[in-house]
C-alpha cells in the first residue's frame, strides 16, 4: 500500500500532468484536473477550449494501453514542503456514454466546483496506480 502523505496528497492536489506517448514516440504533456476512484486516477475530457475534438492523448492512451501521470507540490519560501507523486499504469478511455464515464464524471463533479456547474461532456479515462513513485522533502509530521 501506498505511504499515507501519498494518499492524503493524491486526494489534495488539484491539478496534474498527464504524459502520453504517441506512435511517432513523442512525449505529449498537458494539465489535468482528476479524481481517484477504485484505486485509479481518472478524468475527463471537458468544455474548456481544444484546438480539435480529436485528442492525440486519448489516441495515444489507446494505441499504447499506459500513460504517466505527475503531482507536484512546490512552495517557494519552504522547500521542506516539497513533494511529488508519478504514477504510471494501464490505461483506458471510455466513451461519454459508456457508465464508467458516468462515474468518472461524478468524481470529478464531488472534487471540483466548477464541475458540479458544468460536467465534462467528453470522453473520459482511468489510469491503475500500476506504478506509484514519491517523493517528499521532509518526512511527514
Amino acid at each position: 500500500m501506498h505511504e499515507p502523505w501519498v494518499v492524503d496528497a493524491l486526494s489534495v492536489a488539484r491539478v496534474a500532468r498527464l504524459g502520453t506517448v504517441g506512435e511517432d514516440r513523442a512525449v505529449r504533456l498537458v494539465p489535468v484536473c482528476f479524481a481517484i476512484v477504485d484505486g485509479c486516477l481518472v478524468s475527463a475530457v471537458d468544455h474548456k477550449p481544444k484546438r480539435t475534438g480529436q485528442l492525440r492523448r486519448l489516441d495515444d492512451m489507446i494505441a499504447a494501453g499506459s500513460a504517466t501521470v505527475l503531482m507536484d507540490h512546490y512552495d517557494d519560501d519552504d522547500w521542506s514542503k516539497l513533494w511529488w507523486v508519478r504514477i504510471r499504469g494501464r490505461a483506458t478511455v471510455h466513451a461519454s456514454d459508456d457508465p464508467a464515464a458516468l462515474t468518472v464524471v461524478d468524481a470529478l463533479a464531488t472534487k471540483y466546483r466548477q464541475y458540479r456547474e458544468r460536467p465534462p461532456r467528453g470522453p473520459a479515462y482511468r489510469i491503475e496506480l500500476d506504478e506509484v513513485r514519491s517523493w517528499r522533502s521532509s518526512p511527514p509530521g
